[in-house]
């Protein structure tokens, strides 16, 4: 009866979203893929374990593990904790879904030669039984705040263990779930484990319905998932795709939406002149605003190479070889084509723009003073532990409800600064300029709280172990 009214309510909000989906679909050329496993749950019909493409040949696989991951963010988030199972497991089969394009595109390119990697099906009840069928998983692992009854039900029908780590919930979405938790608590209690980042965030979840016992605090996965070394593979060719020197001072704003882009060029107009070394870089949240970005950059700059640069106008086929985790290298023959391209950019020390997906974590290893968007708009903030990681010195809006105990943690060890209006962005960037001791210090607290606060991937592991056994 619950997934009967369910279904209705989801086939209701289908039908009042259908026109923005169909101009998304057509007109941004967005949603255009896997609808036949987000409406009837035709995911890959995976072969009994041990025979599968991606199993080891030297280890017969005895459990399969689905992990699902909404997008970039979350797709990132799993890295530690795949390479954990991996060593620790290697009898357990992984298969990775997600949910957007971009996610489904990061996952391909980090994780799709050693695992299964597939569109989530919708959480109408045909769509998640057939899935099931087809993946006949042992365990299935939500990232974050991905809940869907549905999907809940049908694993407790079939005595499979759910279990949601990295735990978290936005302001609203708790205020959301409370007015409803007479209801929600049906749906919370099929929840087998619940790992969560905070003890505020376990106060949040057993509220709104988990079950006391299932509930842990393990830290943020996001600090283990931080790269910390600035010299890593990655990074070092980026830096050399982009002709950063060792002289340049790289100002970076990542995960950005509007307005923050112009707010980051009026940063940088405003100080050229005192500090020609001064590079900025400019890296969107959302690939569909690729355009508009590099429009206000022709407004605001001129109309061609030599007043910014597209990341993607270096080599075409160089985005495919970085990916998001700095481990990873890129071909010298692909650094040594683009050398020509960048000279001139050095030369008139153009702004660039990151028009590529994946790449974010690698670039923050360029910047030496770092803004994290979403931060000055409604988004409610993006991970800043990434240039915090990099010793970077990081600053971000007002608005980071998001990464509310991230941002406490890194106020409270004077590791971070919020600016509030592009005035004190452009304030802030001059005194990371003018006292570079100031800069310094600051990143080294950053740098030195991501390394205090490791280890939640163990905790996480050692959990979801109990709940396999």
């Amino acid at each position: 009866m619950i997934s009967v009214l369910l279904n209705f309510i989801y086939f209701v909000l289908l039908l009042v979203l259908s026109p923005v989906i169909f101009y998304r679909v057509v007109f941004l050329k967005k949603y255009r893929e896997g609808w036949t496993i987000k409406l009837f749950g035709q995911t890959p019909n995976l072969p009994p374990l041990g025979k599968t493409p991606h199993s080891n040949a030297c280890v017969q696989k005895t459990k399969r593990v689905w992990l699902h991951a909404v997008s970039v963010g979350e797709i990132n988030l799993l890295k530690p904790l795949l390479c954990r199972i991996a060593e620790k497991h290697p009898d357990w089969e992984c298969v990775i879904s997600t949910t957007s394009a971009t996610g489904f595109a990061v996952a391909q390119k980090n994780y799709g030669a050693n695992y299964g990697v597939f569109y989530a099906p919708l959480d109408f009840s045909w769509a998640v039984r057939n899935a099931l069928w087809r993946i006949k998983p042992t365990m299935l692992i939500l990232a974050e705040q991905e809940i869907w009854p549905n999907l809940l039900l049908f694993c407790k029908r079939q005595n499979i263990p759910v279990a949601l780590i990295n735990g978290r919930l936005s302001e609203n979405g708790y205020k959301r779930y409370r007015k409803i938790r007479g209801l929600w608590r049906f749906v919370m209690r099929r929840l087998d484990l619940v790992c969560v980042q905070s003890e505020t965030y376990s106060e949040w979840f057993r509220e709104i319905g988990a079950k006391p016992e299932s509930i842990h605090v393990v830290g943020s996965l996001k600090f283990d998932n931080a790269q910390t070394d600035r010299d890593n593979p990655t990074t070092q060719k980026l830096r050399r795709l982009a002709n950063i020197s060792s002289s340049d001072i790289v100002f970076l704003a990542g995960s950005t939406q509007e307005p923050e882009e112009e707010l980051a060029v009026e940063t940088w107009l405003a100080l050229r002149e005192q500090y020609e070394n001064l590079r900025l870089i400019l890296v969107p949240r959302h690939p569909e605003r690729f355009d508009t970005v590099a429009n206000m950059l022709d407004r605001r700059l001129g109309n061609s190479p030599k007043y910014w640069r597209r990341r993607s106008s270096f080599h075409e086929t160089l985005s495919a070889s970085v990916v998001s985790s700095a481990e990873h290298s890129l071909p010298n023959d692909a650094i040594n084509a683009t050398s020509n391209d960048t000279a001139n950019d050095k030369a008139n020390n153009v702004p660039l723009l990151v028009d590529t997906v994946g790449e974010l974590g690698a670039w923050w290893g360029t910047s030496h003073i770092a803004f994290v968007g979403g931060s000055m708009g409604t988004r409610g903030g993006q991970n800043m532990l990434e240039p915090a990681a990099y010793n970077a010195a990081v600053c971000f809006g007002a608005n980071t409800k998001n990464f509310r105990d991230i941002v406490s943690l890194m106020l409270a060890e004077n590791a971070a600064v919020v600016v509030h209006d592009g005035v004190e962005l452009t304030q802030f960037t001059a005194r990371c300029l003018a006292d570079p001791a100031f800069a310094e210090s600051l990143g080294n607290r950053a740098s030195q709280l991501v390394c205090r606060h490791l280890g939640a991937t163990e905790r996480t592991i050692e959990l979801l172990e109990k709940l396999m056994t």
